[in-house]
């Protein structure tokens, strides 16, 4: 994303002295002293991309729960070709890799104590497969 011109803010103009009174014959007195009058600044915008990126790199509870669900599924899909192949005869390697990347993704926490404990009981039975074909 591309920005261009100023980033909108600026600052305020100062005040021109107290007000002058007009021909009636009330008026307030001049009782704040001049080094108190300063010009309100206006807020400061975020002038770094990098705090812009970092806004935008926090995640709610719900997106850690959603990817925590997408990396279970997957964990399970490998599982599954796991299965598949073995009873296929035929374990490949690459498949094996898919389920060591699936158990270091599954190590994450998604903020849910019962998704967590579903995701821990996934994680335990990769190792275990992980274990079984000698890859641990």
């Amino acid at each position: 994303m591309r920005i261009y011109g100023p980033n909108g803010t600026t600052l305020g103009t100062p005040s021109s002295g107290a007000k002058k009174a007009s021909s009636s014959t009330f008026s307030l007195p001049d009782t704040a002293p001049a080094a108190d009058a300063r010009p309100a600044a206006a807020p400061r915008a975020a002038n770094s991309i990098d705090a812009l990126l970092a806004m935008q790199g926090v995640e709610d509870a719900t997106e850690r729960r959603k990817r925590s669900v997408q990396r279970g599924r997957g964990a399970l899909d490998v599982l599954d070709e796991l299965k598949i192949s073995m009873l296929a005869g035929s374990i490949t390697p690459a498949t094996v890799a898919r389920l060591r990347t699936a158990a270091a993704d599954l190590k994450a926490s998604s903020g849910d104590a019962g998704l967590d404990a579903v995701l821990s009981e996934i994680e335990l039975r990769v190792e275990v497969e992980l274990a079984k074909a000698g890859q641990v």
